[in-house]
């Protein structure tokens, strides 16, 4: 065999083919230690000697000539592995494990539609993108864009509502394995040094619980490694066409404290977003300006025996000046507004997790979290009077202040014959507090909040059975116990208020998975979902009310097929039916008073598809799409135009295409790449007040840059075409009913970053 000298992930994956043995491997860091070439005859276990030599690394056999590869306890005085350098190349599809199945269940055989956003060109620049930034290449997600740290996420058409309140989250956000909301928007997290994105599609119930019933999204953090120091520092400089510039600047450090045994990552940032909304009546330019500052730290211990022990913790602030919301009647990119409507958020992460592993293929995890979350949106009130009229500014504030602790404790094992299982336990805790006030900017009296506390213990278990040569079933279950209690801040409420609520929930997963040749794989699966209910505000001024939970099934099939190496095709479709009960959604009245119901039923049709297509090495084509189709039945729905009847924020057709090309060569790699995408109209919600139009529009997008060594160029332009259309039409409540807002799109921008790794 011969096998040139590349990085261990890489060799590990050439070695299986040309010996056609099983080698696998969950430990992280395998695409950073360079390995020599070898040639010559020799069986496996003597490639994998060569191979693993001063890696720190050993090769166990298990089963019929497979291997698995773990960590090995080493002296100290061991030379650490060289560190490669940083690669765009594909990472090979046998090594792609899916970690939300909880189960390390390889890509080829989930049983189920999924996503793995990869870091590095596939994220946003660094520091320079969220979650809703990376959305924009991916259909199956929607948000709203009423700005960072206030966008909602939906995923494949399960949304609820366009307007933030006390609903539990149609989607649930991890950091690593802490859950990161409960209600409410995406807190705005940015995507800098993150090893990968994954989107699990749902409902999720099983696995993640009450809240998962749109899917679930795992921000994981890229590894510390420690076994080398490493660091990187880049800075980016944004300008927009008649708006105002902006900037970004992140550094990573890596660190071995105790090599092989101790180490930690730390990450900071500090992003400014330029605005480019005028106010005409205040006389003022760029007034939805933003700031955002964060930081991360990430403590890894390895005291040996295969246990580890991980602490970290987050810090992000996000800080805008004024909505970002226009009025057409203004201008485009304007509108009149009495005074400013800033938005301010602060999240704090803490979680500590313990795990070993044993060469049976027996592994235990446990981690714990807390997130701490307060955010403050002020509104413009001001009743609507003919221009000159002479009234005093009145001012709507809501401050929300959130509390959320979580704990879970789970047993899995994969077997050599490809089967597996995962059985734990989890408790979450969560307190959500809502004040409100309003009044002049001077004076603002208290009105009726809310509190809600909602505390769930649950078991799960599932497990997946090789039940033919190339066919696996998983099954599984999840039973939950929870409570919600809320209790309104002060003393009105609603007849109907109910101050304790209980559920007890059991949520079932059948799957299939079907190997139909090497690379190509047909699944099928039917999983279950709720969100727990609550209390809210209600309807007029100091009263409150009770909503209930909701529920959904949904059922699909699919076909995925993988790349069998650097170049080729990988694809993957579905189709999917979900049917939604008794649908919770915060909404806004004509005079732009929040209040929450169960606004009826739903169906969701939905067809997917991605594709992704490396003719030759440094050529990449990529595309995907979403078609999905859903109506409402209920109250609401029932008394509008049968047009009106649809979800919010989903449109029927959504489309995206990306073309790139690396140059391949010793000394430098230049790049380029342009991106189309595509977004239907959709409405802003359910019912003839919220059908208003918005998105049906395109963007095109243009990428550039160069790689010498370890420096990093990249220019992109967004917006090439300089659209301006609505993306979200909303920005106010309190004007809802005049239907003449919108949130265009940042108009053409360009961002010119460097980047130094080391």
């Amino acid at each position: 065999m011969s096998i040139p000298a590349t990085t261990l992930d890489t060799a590990l994956t050439a070695l299986a083919r040309a010996a056609n043995a099983e080698i696998v491997s969950t430990e992280p860091g395998l695409n950073l230690i360079r390995t020599s070439r070898i040639d010559g005859q020799m069986s496996v276990r003597q490639a994998l000697a060569r191979l693993l030599k001063g890696t720190g690394l050993r090769a166990i056999a298990v089963g019929r000539g497979g291997y698995r590869i773990v960590r090995a306890t080493l002296p100290k005085s061991m030379r650490a592995p060289a560190r490669a350098a940083p690669s765009s190349e594909p990472k090979p599809a046998d090594d792609i494990l899916v970690t939300g199945s909880k189960q390390r269940v390889p890509l080829l055989r989930y049983p189920g539609s999924m996503i793995l956003i990869e870091g590095g060109t596939a994220l946003p620049p660094q520091g320079a993108g969220n979650l809703t930034d990376a959305a924009q290449g991916h259909p199956i997600l929607q948000s709203t864009h009423l700005g960072a740290g206030r966008d909602k996420i939906f995923i494949r058409g399960v949304a609820d509502s366009s307007f933030n309140g006390s609903t539990q989250a149609t989607v649930s956000l991890y950091l690593d394995d802490v859950q990161l909301n409960y209600t409410g928007p995406d807190p705005g997290l940015r995507l800098y040094d993150f090893k990968s994105v994954e989107i699990l599609e749902g409902p999720q119930g099983t696995l993640y619980g009450s809240g998962a019933i749109g899917g679930v999204v795992r921000h994981t953090s890229n590894p510390i490694d420690l076994h080398r120091a490493a660091g990187s520092i880049g800075g980016g400089a944004t300008a927009t066409y008649s708006g105002a510039p902006g900037f970004d600047l992140a550094g990573m450090i890596n660190l071995p404290i105790l090599t092989n045994t101790l180490g930690l990552r730390a990450v900071a940032y500090r992003v400014r977003d330029g605005g480019y909304i005028d106010d005409t009546r205040r006389g003022l330019a760029d007034i939805n300006q933003g700031d955002t500052v964060g930081a991360r730290l990430g403590l890894r211990l390895d005291p040996g025996d295969a246990w580890r022990v991980e602490m970290s913790g987050a810090y992000q602030r996000i800080d805008t000046r004024d909505g970002q919301y226009a009025e057409p009647v203004s201008g485009t990119l304007a509108r009149r507004s009495r005074i400013a409507q800033p938005f301010d958020n602060q999240l704090l992460f803490g979680r500590f997790a313990l795990s070993k592993d044993w060469d049976s293929g027996l592994r235990f995890f446990s981690s714990t979290g807390i997130v701490g979350y307060r955010s403050t949106d002020r509104f413009d009130a001001t009743p609507m009077l003919p221009v000159g009229s002479r009234l005093v500014p009145v001012t709507y504030t809501a401050a929300r202040n959130k509390l959320l602790l979580s704990q879970e404790s789970r047993l899995s094992r994969s077997l050599d014959n490809g089967s597996s299982w995962v059985a734990g336990f989890s408790y979450i805790s969560d307190r959500d507090i809502l004040s409100r006030a309003i009044g002049s900017p001077d004076s603002d009296p208290n009105i009726i909040g809310v509190t809600n506390v909602t505390q769930a213990v649950s078991g799960f278990a599932e497990g997946t059975v090789k039940i033919l040569p190339t066919v696996y079933a998983t099954v599984g279950g999840r039973v939950t116990f929870a409570r919600v209690d809320g209790e309104p801040s002060s003393t009105p409420r609603s007849s109907n208020f109910v101050r304790g609520r209980s559920t007890r929930r059991i949520d079932p997963t059948v799957a299939l998975s079907w190997t139909i040749a090497r690379h190509l794989s047909l699944f099928a699966r039917f999983q279950s979902g709720y969100r727990t209910g609550g209390l809210a505000v209600d309807r007029g001024i100091g009263r409150v009310a009770d909503y209930k939970s909701d529920s959904i099934i949904v059922g699909e099939i699919g076909i995925r097929k993988l790349r069998s190496g650097e170049t080729g095709l990988a694809f993957s479709s579905s189709l999917s039916l979900a049917r939604w009960r008794g649908i919770q959604a915060d909404l806004i009245n004509r005079l732009g008073q929040p209040f929450t119901a169960n606004i009826g039923d739903a169906q969701i049709e939905t067809i997917e598809g991605s594709a992704d297509w490396i003719p030759v090495r440094g050529l990449r084509a990529d595309g995907s799409f979403l078609y999905a189709n859903n109506s409402v039945t209920g109250p609401m729905a029932d008394q509008s135009k049968r047009n009106n009847r649809r979800l919010p924020e989903t449109p029927p057709f959504a489309a995206h295409l990306g073309i790139s090309y690396e140059w391949q060569a010793a000394a430098m790699a230049p790049r380029i790449g342009i991106t189309a995408d595509y977004v239907g109209r959709s409405v802003l919600g359910t019912g003839d007040l919220f059908d208003i139009s918005q998105g049906n529009y395109y963007a095109v997008g243009l990428m550039s840059g160069l790689r010498w060594k370890a420096i990093d160029v990249a220019l992109t332009v967004d917006n090439v075409t300089n659209q301006t259309a609505s993306r979200f039409a909303f920005g106010n409540p309190f004007k809802l009913a005049a239907r003449d807002q919108t949130t265009p799109l940042r108009p053409l921008n360009a961002r010119l970053g460097i980047s130094v790794a080391w």
